[in-house]
């Protein structure tokens, strides 16, 4: 599918407001009504912080999600959701996540949500965009099967987290065409576990699976993957290199790579050249773990780095990861300042 050079967009989470924070500390007190509310009342905001930053491309925030994924979990039956984390107090870590256990047939009669989320944002979006010149893409964002897997035990049913993968693949793909038929346009597939352990397993494994998951979908809506090295309080959890994945990784049946670039001081830059000779590579190029804010210029500096191994056609920008770890009053001066950076080359390119 065919889509503006340098166009600007975002992975998907966006930071709660300081009140849904505390309310998500408090949902007992509130009833249907005000959590639905509530949750309209967030995405509006999340929206025009997009919308004011200029993005060509934007989501919800995530507004609904605890994590990027957590909440995936409350629509799968099977397992028994783990009711605390195992170590609470010291340095945060990802070992500060639990895991559930499995305890039947995984199975998600309702769906994953994310088609009510898309819902969402197309009836909030709209009465936010209004009378915009510029076309406005609204994206949603799925995890990936091999990445839900991660959070859930092996038993007698499902033996490894591989048993574990295939077993949720299918509800995976089913809520992706599920968007697809809701009329979104634009889906992310993130698998960061994919990139965070291809240093030890086979990438064309990794492949294989990924592929199978969107098959139904590829072709039908602009499709990409975000592969990043984790971000759980600003964490990576894997080695943060590119190399184990490529060329494998070229063969993922879809439109566009996401890569994080900015918090790794664009190191295997280059491999946005081999992407962009078959795929529009996605460069991360906002640090989302630093408070240093961006300049404009920083960023148009980097978009020229970028132009070095890729044309404008084949480039796209965002932050490196989701936002949802960064503070809001960051998240959204890095925003403004990234599309007006790329905005700076674009009309030095007359695009």
């Amino acid at each position: 599918m065919k889509v503006q050079p340098l166009r600007t967009t975002v992975i998907g989470s966006y930071p709660f407001p300081g009140w849904l924070e505390f309310a998500c500390q408090h949902l007992g007190q509130f009833g249907d009504a005000d959590r639905a509310e509530m949750v309209d009342d967030a995405v509006a905001i999340a929206v025009k912080d997009q919308l004011d930053a200029g993005l060509d491309v934007i989501t919800d925030g995530e507004q609904t999600r605890l994590d990027f994924n957590l909440s995936f979990y409350g629509f799968i039956e099977g397992i028994e959701l783990e009711s605390a984390p195992p170590r609470r107090f010291g340095p945060p870590a990802h070992d500060q996540r639990g895991k559930h256990k499995v305890i039947g047939e995984l199975r998600a009669p309702r769906g994953l949500g994310a088609v009510e989320d898309f819902d969402r944002l197309k009836r909030i979006a709209q009465s936010a965009i209004g009378n915009r010149q510029s076309p406005i893409t609204l994206k949603a964002s799925v995890p990936g099967p091999y990445t839900l897997s991660g959070r859930l035990l092996p038993n007698d049913q499902y033996k490894n987290r591989w048993e574990l993968t295939e077993a949720l693949l299918p509800l995976v793909r089913a809520e992706l065409e599920s968007l697809v038929r809701a009329g979104c346009t634009e889906i992310c597939v993130d698998e960061p576990s994919m990139s965070c352990y291809a240093h030890r397993e086979d990438p064309r494994r990794f492949v294989n699976i990924f592929n199978r998951t969107v098959e139904a979908v590829a072709g039908k809506c602009h499709l990409s993957t975000h592969l990043c090295f984790g971000n759980y309080k600003g964490r990576a959890v894997g080695p943060r290199r590119y190399a184990p994945m490529f060329p494998a990784f070229l063969d993922l049946h879809l439109d566009e790579i996401h890569v994080e670039m900015a918090s790794r001081e664009f190191a295997e830059l280059e491999v946005i050249g081999e992407i962009a000779k078959r795929h529009i590579a996605a460069v991360g190029i906002v640090d989302v773990k630093s408070y240093y804010i961006e300049t404009p210029e920083d960023i148009a500096s980097r978009v020229r780095a970028c132009l070095k191994h890729a044309p404008p056609e084949k480039l796209a920008f965002a932050p490196d990861c989701g936002l949802s770890q960064t503070a809001r009053w960051a998240a959204k001066q890095k925003l403004a300042n990234m599309v007006a950076g790329v905005q700076r080359v674009s009309n030095e390119l007359g695009l």
